[in-house]
Parts: structure tokens; C-alpha cells; sequence
């Protein structure tokens, strides 16, 4: 039985308890106007986690705004369930980042699979085939036990989720921080492939038509957990442990292929996945989308818990569940369709013409709400922005080059920083082979899956350096979508668009306010000058703990059309005597490096790299073009660590080495992350034709058959090493960090 009785509307109102669910004086008294009296406790609550900033977006829809999300490609920008982008021969791509980090924080095993359960389900009711899953993931330092307990954790519940349900987890990016110690983020993306007319809506039209419940049933778990998201972490946030969901992917198998099937029959007029505030988003959302209402009787819903109340079961989050729209009187086949799966399908409610979402409960009416007033109403806050006094100061600092006096030793330990490191321990976990689709493994520039009946493929990635975000909330901005650009280019595709997950600090603070608007005012610059528009993503405000914020991270997914797999490149060197180039000069840019970092004690200071859109744009322009011509063997962007970190990076795994000589000041040419730059390898043979293509290209050494890294500057050798040496330092990092005693 539910342990509590509920209180009245009279209640609620005196004794403020409407403030313990996530509003505030003003939205109550915004929430009564609408009803034209006090709502009850279950209308309450439908109002707290529709409102909450995780479903609404009502600190973030004024810069949301801002992005570019039309293109010539774009078949689905933001708004449904995934955005979906146009890649011909009437096939299109589906795809969408959310984040986790709450949940994560508190259980992480959970927290992280159930984020991987509910993008994939966000792509599959688009009628689409989930065929890949990224992630982005933050920590602090690998330092504490704490720390290593959440990074295993997280990286088990992905891999457990992703394993299971045999969708192949195949790339992503982790960077480690002091900002993150309290609030780790768990961003997962996931890619889907849909041919154009099975393209599904979230929408609830047709008067009288059947409103089904299909998926696992209805339990306690998850409860306001859209509100939990919306609030910063504290010492008693574990008591949110309730507020986590547990996810089953076996379930979400059978409810993936069910839905797949589902989609072709044309009884089906609309599907959405029951996410963030569960019944009751799914449901005010698909109504107000149409323009219709939805009456539910929640003595229908299907329950694994006894005595829940109308409260508990509208504000569930228990995952694998699904809200389906289906043609009055062929109900029968939808339930057969689903008993095929062994799952349920029960007709719960009908489509209404009044704009109202009505609860039924034991023959009474438990709740009576505007439609409207839940998905599109919701209060929408222009909150203060203001510059802060460390940015001002930054700006002002002059240009410094960390002091080097062992080059060689530098970028051994550069290697063995986290954030650099190999990444092997953690996607040796994943299946990322599962289906035999994947074509380059983790581990280079961007991930890539072949089209099956086909000769393209997609690329895929995700990116952002949060350091840079944080010195410069706009440069960095641009920095992270040119990256995501950049490996995607690496790879042989052309950037399509892009998917955010925008992770920031309490919106109630203007200096986080402000560095919101300024990274998405360069995401946006960037976007159009990339010609990569916004598809959709997912904002995540209040990554706090005890009032100190994270580093702004505005992780950028994308994806890129390869368009035949003879194009697709790799970062490793290929054979012995290619010729090797540098694309970009560096300049004495440290603020927020790497090597900044490592040898300041984690502190970070000074401006971010520059970034010129009209350089980036010309330069992959090239290179791509370079590449679909056959004149490139290998192809791998500059980015943490800077010239040397990549140039060692293209040597392992070979058997090979590389001999390159450069002029310039030696920390900065190795070391400095200076940005638009690559390093590629080409056949003697095309040297001439390259250059040509290439206009900015320098050749600087060649691919040797000795497995030794030997790099000059100015005539001097600053680095000689066996590749073996550096690869171990490199690989060994992690595994190392996680055995050694916190």
C-alpha cells in the first residue's frame, strides 16, 4: 500500500508543500490561475515535473533558441523524440544526446544504463533501428576511491545495458577534472537508420481514438526524478536514491523490436517513449503536439506495486514503457502484436477533443489539467547574466609557455594524464562488434558504421573541452563543434549535424548564466559556418554540489556521411615512406592545455585558443577533399596535448615509426593546442597532387619502418623513443590509476 496520505489542495497552498516538489510561490499561483482553482496533489505534481527545467527548458529555451536548426538535409529538427537528418536514397539518419548525471552521481550503475535505455528508446519511437551508442563522460581525478568507484560503475552500467541489448557502444570521449569531483557527467548518444516513410510523430489525433500502455509495468521507482535533475547535488542527495530508476535491457529488446514491427501497421497514429516525468510528459505531450486532449483511466495502467496513487503512477519513471496512439476498434491486433513479445499492451485512455488531460482513478475524477498548460505553458525566466571578474581577468593575462626542460619526458607524462590516455580499459567493456557493422573501432578520430546494401557509412563522435569553455565561453563554443567537425572529417565524411548535450552549473548564478549564452552563441557561429545545424539534445542546469559548479560542458554529438567506405580514413599511419604533413602552424597558446594543466597542479588560466570559422571551414574543405580524391592515407586533428600527442597517437597499434623534423619555438610547436590543425600521411607518389590540394600543408618528415618516434626542432632532437615505450606509458595510465591505493 502507498505509505502516505496524500494532502489536500487547502494544504498544499498553506503549509507551501508545493515548494518540495520544485515550484516556486509564483508558478503555484500561475498553476491555480490556470485551473481557476487550487489544483490536488496529483495535479500538483503534474505541474512540478512538467515546469521542472528538465522537462520544460524554462531557463534555457531563450538561448536555445539562438541555434541554427534548418538545413537542406534536416527531415526532424528539435521537438520529437530524436532529430533526423536526410542521407539519400530515401534512408535517413536518427540520432539524439541526453544526459544522466544526477542519477549517475547517486547510483551510478543505474544511473548510467537507464541513460543508455532511454536514448535508445527516444530514437527507436521515431520508428527508427538504434545501430550505435556514444557516450561522453566527466570525472574527477582518478585520485580518490570515491572517484574510481563512479568511473567503473559508470562504464559497467553502459556496458552492461549496451551489451545486452546488442547495440554496439562504439565511441565517445571521458575527461577528467577537480570540477567534477561531485558531480560527474553521463552523457549517452544514440544513432538510428529509418527509411523516409516510417518516420513516426509523438501525436495523439483522431477523437475517440484508443490511448495503449505498452512496455513494463508501473512501479515506485524514478518518482520526480525530472525535478530531482533540476535541483544541484548536496550532502543529502543520497536520500534521492529512490529517485533512480533500475533498467532491464532485456525488456527494452523485446519493446525495441516490438515498436520496429508496430510501425507498419498502419493502425498505429502515434508513439512516444515514456522518459523524463513518464506518464505524464508522454501523454500532455503527444495531446498538446495534436491539439487534441486525453482522458487516462490509471486503474488500467499496468502496476507491479499495489495501492499506488494517481500521483505515484503519472510521476513513475520506470523505464521500458512506451505511450502509444492506436485506431479505435484494432486494439485486438496491437495487443497480439505485443503478446508476440511477451509484453503487455493495455488500452488505458481515448483521445479527446477538449484540450484536457483527465485522470480517472476508482470512479472519480483524480485529475484535470489544460494540456497546454503541462507541455507548452510552462513559465519561461530570462535569468541575469552577468561577466565574470575571472574572465576579465584571464583576458587580460599575456600569452605564457609552461617551462619545459625535458621535451621527451613531457610527452611520455603527457601521455599518462587521463584525459589523454587510452581509453581501452573502459571500451574493451563494451561489444562494440555486435551486428558486424562497425567499421572503425574506438579509438580513432570518430567512430564509423558501414550501411548495410550500401557502399557509405556513417561517422560519428563526440566532443568538447570543457577548459576552453570555461576561459572562454564563446571561443570554446566554436572550438568544440570544430573539433567534432574535424574527427568526423578525419574519417572520410562530411559533417551533417549535430545533436548538444548542454551541461552547466544553477542558472540562478549569472556568471553561469552567462557562460550559457556565450558558449551557445559560438556553438551557433560555428554550426552555420560548418553548415552543421542543431537537430535536438537536451539540456542538464544545476550541476552544483554544495554550491561550487562544473567546468560549462556543452558536449557536441555529430554525425557525418561517408559516401562510399572506400573513403573511410583512420588516424594510424599505413606503410613505411609515406610522406608525413602538418596542417597549421602552432602558435604560444597554452590557456587550458593539457600541458597547462599538468604543470600548474590541475590550474587552468589565461586565454583559450584562438579560432577562426573561415580557416576551420577552408581547411577540412581541403582535407576532405584530399581524401575522397585517394590522396590521403591517414588522417588525425591536433587537439589536448597538441602536435606531439598527435603525431605519436597516428604510431600505435602500427608497428611503425616516424621521423619529422619542425622549426619554431619547441614547447610551443609540440605541445601547444592551437587550433585547425592536423597531422596526415601521404604516398610518395602523391605528394605533388596533394600539395596542390592541400594549399596549407608542410611536409615535415616520413613514415619509417623502425618502430621510433624521432622528432627535431630547429635541427636539434628533442624526442627519441621507441613507439613500444610510449604506447605502454599511454595504455598503461589508466589501469594503473585505478589499482594504485586512494
Amino acid at each position: 500500500m502507498s505509505l502516505m496520505l496524500e494532502p489536500n489542495a487547502q494544504q498544499i497552498k498553506d503549509e507551501k508543500l508545493y515548494r518540495t516538489m520544485g515550484l516556486t510561490d509564483e508558478e503555484f499561483d500561475k498553476a491555480t490561475a490556470i485551473l481557476g482553482r487550487l489544483p490536488n496533489y496529483a495535479e500538483t505534481g503534474l505541474f512540478s515535473v512538467m515546469w521542472s527545467e528538465h522537462c520544460s527548458y524554462k531557463n534555457s529555451k531563450p538561448v536555445l533558441r539562438k541555434f541554427p536548426v534548418e538545413g537542406e538535409h534536416v527531415l526532424q529538427g528539435p521537438g520529437e523524440g530524436a532529430g533526423i537528418v536526410d542521407i539519400g536514397d530515401g534512408q535517413a539518419v536518427v540520432f539524439k544526446i541526453e544526459s544522466h548525471n544526477h542519477p549517475s552521481a547517486i547510483e551510478p550503475y543505474q544511473g548510467a544504463a537507464t541513460g543508455v535505455g532511454g536514448i535508445i528508446r527516444d530514437v527507436f519511437s521515431m520508428g527508427a533501428r538504434p545501430v550505435a551508442i556514444l557516450n561522453s563522460l566527466r570525472f574527477g581525478e582518478l585520485e580518490t576511491s570515491r572517484v574510481k568507484y563512479l568511473f567503473e560503475e559508470v562504464v559497467a552500467g553502459i556496458a552492461g545495458y549496451g551489451n545486452c541489448i546488442g547495440i554496439p557502444t562504439v565511441g565517445g570521449e571521458i575527461g577528467f577534472d577537480p570540477s567534477y569531483e561531485g558531480n560527474p557527467l553521463v552523457n549517452a548518444m544514440c544513432v538510428g537508420l529509418i527509411a523516409h516513410e516510417d518516420i513516426q510523430k509523438g501525436q495523439a489525433k483522431g477523437v475517440g481514438n484508443t490511448v495503449m500502455y505498452v512496455g513494463a509495468k508501473t512501479g515506485r521507482d524514478g518518482i520526480h526524478g525530472a525535478t530531482f535533475a533540476s535541483e544541484e547535488l548536496s550532502e543529502n542527495s543520497e536520500e534521492k536514491r529512490p529517485a533512480v530508476q533500475v533498467g532491464d535491457p532485456f525488456m527494452e529488446k523485446l519493446l525495441l523490436e516490438a515498436c520496429l514491427e508496430l510501425i507498419h501497421n498502419d493502425a498505429l497514429v502515434g508513439i512516444q517513449d515514456m522518459g523524463a516525468a513518464g506518464l505524464t510528459s508522454s501523454s500532455a505531450e503527444m495531446a498538446s503536439k495534436s491539439g487534441s486532449g486525453m482522458e487516462l483511466n490509471l486503474d488500467m495502467i499496468p502496476q507491479r506495486e499495489t495501492g499506488m496513487t494517481p500521483y505515484e503512477m503519472m510521476l513513475s519513471e520506470s523505464q521500458e514503457r512506451m505511450l502509444i496512439v492506436v485506431e479505435k476498434g484494432r486494439e485486438k491486433e496491437i495487443e497480439d502484436l505485443f503478446a508476440k513479445y511477451d509484453l503487455e499492451a493495455a488500452s488505458v485512455g481515448v483521445v479527446t477533443d477538449d484540450k484536457m488531460l483527465r485522470l480517472l482513478h476508482k470512479g472519480e475524477v483524480a485529475a484535470e489539467v489544460p494540456v497546454d498548460a503541462l507541455a507548452e505553458d510552462a513559465p519561461v525566466y530570462y535569468k541575469p547574466s552577468a561577466e565574470p571578474q575571472y574572465f576579465r581577468d584571464f583576458q587580460a593575462m599575456e600569452p605564457t609557455t609552461p617551462n619545459v626542460t625535458d621535451y621527451q619526458e613531457t610527452l611520455v607524462n603527457l601521455l599518462k594524464q587521463p584525459t589523454i590516455a587510452s581509453k581501452e580499459w573502459v571500451y574493451d567493456q563494451y561489444d562494440y562488434q555486435v551486428r558486424t557493422n562497425t567499421v572503425v573501432a574506438p579509438g580513432s578520430d570518430a567512430a564509423v558504421i558501414r550501411l548495410r546494401g550500401t557502399n557509405k557509412a556513417l561517422a560519428m563522435t563526440t566532443d568538447c573541452n570543457s577548459r576552453y569553455i570555461y576561459l572562454d565561453p564563446k571561443t570554446g563554443g566554436k572550438i568544440a563543434v570544430a573539433e567534432a567537425a574535424r574527427n568526423i572529417v578525419c574519417s572520410g565524411a562530411r559533417p551533417l549535424a549535430i545533436t548538444d548535450g548542454l551541461n552547466y552549473g544553477s542558472p540562478e548564478n549569472p556568471g553561469v548564466f552567462w557562460q550559457l549564452e556565450e558558449s551557445a552563441d559560438g556553438i551557433s557561429e560555428a554550426c552555420l559556418a560548418l553548415e552543421s545545424p542543431v537537430i535536438g539534445g537536451n539540456v542538464s542546469l544545476y550541476n552544483e554540489t554544495n554550491g561550487t559548479a562544473i567546468y560549462p560542458t556543452p558536449v557536441i554529438g555529430m554525425v557525418g556521411l561517408i559516401e562510399h567506405t572506400d573513403h573511410i580514413t583512420t588516424q594510424s599511419v599505413k606503410q613505411a615512406d609515406d610522406l608525413v604533413y602538418v596542417i597549421g602552424d602552432a602558435m604560444n597558446e597554452f590557456g587550458g592545455s593539457e600541458l597547462q594543466k599538468m604543470t600548474n597542479g590541475g590550474e587552468i588560466f589565461g586565454q583559450a585558443p584562438a579560432i577562426d570559422l573561415t580557416v576551420e571551414k577552408t581547411r577540412q574543405d581541403a582535407i576532405l577533399s584530399a581524401i575522397t580524391s585517394g590522396l590521403i592515407q591517414s588522417a588525425h586533428d591536433i587537439s589536448e596535448g597538441g602536435f606531439a600527442v598527435a603525431l605519436v597517437e597516428k604510431t600505435f597499434g602500427t608497428n611503425l615509426g616516424v621521423n619529422v623534423s619542425l622549426e619554431g619555438e619547441t614547447t610551443a610547436v609540440l605541445f601547444a593546442e592551437t587550433q585547425s590543425r592536423f597531422v596526415v600521411t601521404v604516398k610518395a607518389e602523391n605528394k605533388e597532387a596533394f600539395e596542390a590540394a592541400v594549399q596549407d600543408a608542410k611536409q615535415i618528415g616520413q613514415v619509417t619502418a623502425q618502430p621510433v618516434v624521432s622528432i627535431r626542432v630547429n635541427g636539434e632532437e628533442v624526442v627519441q623513443a621507441s613507439v613500444k615505450n610510449l604506447e605502454d606509458a599511454w595504455k598503461g595510465a589508466i589501469p594503473c590509476l585505478l589499482n594504485s591505493e586512494a
